[in-house]
């Protein structure tokens, strides 16, 4: 049995219950998670205290996976909205560290390199970000490519100096917060520290900093910090990288779109064949062009992927896909969601798969996928698998990332006013044609629970 405790980033369905779902395939498994009400949420913070007594009553476990955005500022939204001071902060990260010290063998951590989202939507920013968001996006990318290049920057700044200053200071206060975690890393605390890039271009004082970061990395030798790209997707890794401590599982990928694989995903910076290449090295599992234990089906975008969330889709239409044995698939053709035409594909095949994930980013879609495939491939191997576990996780993904992402959130989005109410409007259409699924997978829910926890459309929280 392997004890593992875990901090999430904060309350969403994708970083709280997805996580319980997947361990419990794994009877192995023994997971220690705070109370769901102390996570932070799209509006609230974290409640620290709360947290901090968790940690203080937990008996030692192996791991201790944590995010270091839910401490220091109470969650990833609050990361970029926290108004108190770099001091305030060092301070609470401090006795935390003092807390954590002798809670676990190894303690795997990960905090975020606040993101530069290029749009003025506010949901997740300060106010100001729907007057300038889009300004502020412009002028850092084109910023810090002319510094990078030598180049003449062409953009002429017009954003208020009180915005941008307080902009920049909530920036170097976290990048400030993040060499801190990089001396302790030098200091041994860490067994791996990851620090993310979430929702990130080409270029821009984010990137910027990762590069700085990386760096002090390089020069201090700090072999167990990484700069990764995605968020979501990393204590999902962290904990399939602690699983496999001792365990050597060969991954082969598989890409639907072999011509394709030096394109970039939306919201990140590096290619397609990097970005799969990462994430099964940040799980900690090998790349093998044969004799693997598991095949990463990546089901890929031939020219430009989708997003599902601005009404961008991308339907396959000429792929023939070979589901070859102990397969699983990444669907990345869209962003936020499935591809139509695969996944009626899927559900024609035998179930005899180790998972499916198509939400958010790419890196959120491979990170979660082999989590889940590792998770249930050692399960199998040591007698400890929970087949029912691993059908109601299937489940709920399917009807989420193709049911609600891909086919009932755009008309829930752009039906407008109370998101809930158009959802319940829609409720049984949801669940009749998650018959299909059900007929799949042999795993037929008596009750269906479906809410939309942060009170807008883009997740949902399904119960089975």
């Amino acid at each position: 049995m392997i004890k593992i405790a875990l901090i999430p980033i904060d309350n969403r369905p994708i970083c709280y219950d997805l996580i319980k779902d997947v361990i419990n395939i794994n009877k192995d498994i023994e997971l220690f998670m705070p109370d769901i009400k102390d996570l932070g949420g799209l509006k609230s913070k974290s409640n620290i205290k709360n947290l901090f007594k968790f940690i203080e009553n937990l008996d030692k476990v192996d791991y201790f996976i944590v995010s270091l955005d839910t401490i220091a500022y109470g969650g990833l939204v609050a990361s970029r909205r926290c108004p108190e001071t770099f001091d305030e902060i060092k301070e609470r990260i401090e006795k935390f560290k003092s807390l954590i010290s002798n809670k676990a063998e190894k303690i795997l951590a990960f905090s975020s390199i606040m993101r530069i989202s290029n749009n003025n939507i506010n949901e997740e920013e300060k106010e100001y970000w729907s007057s300038w968001g889009k300004r502020i996006f412009d002028w850092s990318y084109h910023l810090h490519k002319s510094q990078k290049e030598n180049t003449y920057n062409c953009v002429h700044n017009i954003i208020p100096s009180d915005i941008l200053e307080d902009y920049l200071q909530t920036r170097k206060r976290n990048y400030k917060i993040n060499k801190i975690y990089l001396d302790w890393a030098v200091e041994g605390f860490f067994d791996t520290l990851i620090l993310s890039k979430d929702d990130c271009a080409s270029y821009g004082l984010n990137v910027k900093e990762a590069q700085e970061l990386q760096k002090i990395i390089n020069e201090k030798n700090i072999l167990q910090a990484h700069i990764k790209t995605g968020a979501d997707e990393i204590p999902l890794s962290l904990i399939t990288k602690a699983l496999l401590k001792d365990n050597k599982v060969k991954i082969k990928p598989i890409f639907t779109e072999d011509a394709s694989l030096d394109l970039i995903s939306k919201y990140e910076d590096i290619s397609v064949r990097e970005c799969t290449k990462a994430q099964i090295e940040l799980a900690g599992a090998q790349i093998t062009e044969e004799n693997q234990d598991l095949a990463l089906i990546v089901n890929n975008f031939k020219y430009e992927q989708g997003d599902l969330v601005l009404g961008e889709v991308v339907n396959s239409t000429d792929k023939n896909i070979d589901f070859a044995k102990n397969c699983f698939i990444a669907d990345i053709n869209n962003a936020n969601g499935s591809d139509n035409n695969f996944v009626r594909q899927l559900l024609n095949q035998e179930n005899d798969f180790f998972g499916y994930c198509a939400y958010n980013t790419s890196a959120n879609s491979l990170g979660c996928a082999i989590f889940c495939a590792v998770v249930k491939f050692l399960a199998l191997k040591n007698n400890s698998y929970n087949d029912f576990a691993f059908k109601k996780f299937q489940f709920i993904r399917l009807v989420d990332d193709w049911l609600y992402q891909a086919k009932y959130r755009k008309y829930i989005r752009e039906k407008g006013g109370d998101f809930s109410q158009t959802l319940k409007e829609k409720e049984d259409e949801i669940k009749n044609n998650s018959k299909l699924i059900s007929k799949f997978l042999n795993f037929y829910p008596q009750n269906i629970n479906l809410t939309l926890p942060w009170e807008r459309s883009f997740e949902i929280r399904i119960i089975v």
